[in-house]
């Protein structure tokens, strides 16, 4: 049970970092006191992965392990690439959060429940759950949300600023593959050594991030693209409210004779 809940708490607390509900949770944390929206946030945990693990407890039970391995790291692969595509708030969303009204809590729980229902946070308990003690991956995943979203609370009740998305982005779809990859070649090729499927692991995840990295910016994902800051003269000067006027004389007009 305990190695199922520290391990459901690593993978949840990365899932949820950059995550659209814990920007819900900044969103919510300048509007209401922190200790409420907290608890709305684990109040409504609780009961989407009471859900989650439920799926995940008996739908392992009717899949093999080694199956269940290799689905676990393919779904891990894809929590990589989804968070490394990364997740913003619509001015829908943030205009819903602001204009809430009711009572705090309930309008937090509500929000956070159905932000919650399929998201990558949900399938990854799913999937934790299949292969792992239900009880310990329900106590888990609920702490390491809660946690996650807990730092948002933070920043958005004290500094009201994001987190560093770009480095939190690349480091949670970084280990996210690492995790993947692992256990999708554990359970593939059964009887390698440790060190070797590390070895493998290690290697293609080097060649995924030379290949994002040799792409053109236009393919890139948004958080890998190099930012451009270099407006035009014109630009600028049409930002500061600067006319551009030609420096050329006008011609005299020409008289009839």
């Amino acid at each position: 049970m305990l190695s199922a809940l520290l391990l459901s708490f690593a993978v949840i607390f990365v899932a949820e970092l950059g995550d659209k509900t814990q920007l819900v949770a900044m969103t919510f944390a300048l509007r209401y006191k922190w200790y409420v929206v907290l608890g709305a946030i684990t109040a409504a945990t609780t009961l989407v992965h009471v859900l989650s693990v439920a799926i995940g407890h008996y739908l392992g039970a009717a899949l093999p392990t080694h199956l269940l391995g290799i689905l676990a790291g393919a779904m891990f692969i894809f929590f990589g690439l989804w968070t490394l595509r990364g997740d913003s708030l619509s001015d829908e969303e943030k205009s819903r959060a602001q204009r809430a009204t009711g009572a705090a809590f309930f309008v937090v729980t509500s929000a956070f429940f159905l932000a919650e229902l399929g998201d990558k946070t949900m399938l990854a308990t799913i999937t934790l759950a299949a292969d792992n003690d239900w009880l310990g991956v329900w106590i888990g995943s609920t702490l390491g949300m809660v946690v996650a979203d807990g730092l948002a609370i933070v920043v958005g009740a004290v500094a009201g600023k994001h987190l560093p998305e770009r480095l939190i982005q690349i480091g949670a779809a970084a280990l996210f593959l690492l995790f993947g990859f692992y256990m999708l070649f554990e359970n593939i090729f059964s009887t390698a050594p440790v060190w070797v499927v590390a070895l493998a692991t290690a290697a293609v995840v080097a060649l995924c991030a030379a290949g994002l990295a040799a792409l053109p910016q236009r393919l890139r994902p948004a958080v890998l693209k190099t930012p451009t800051n270099s407006p035009t003269t014109e630009d600028t000067e049409q930002e500061s409210g600067v006319e551009v006027h030609s420096t050329t004389a006008p011609e005299p007009p020409q008289t009839e004779r």
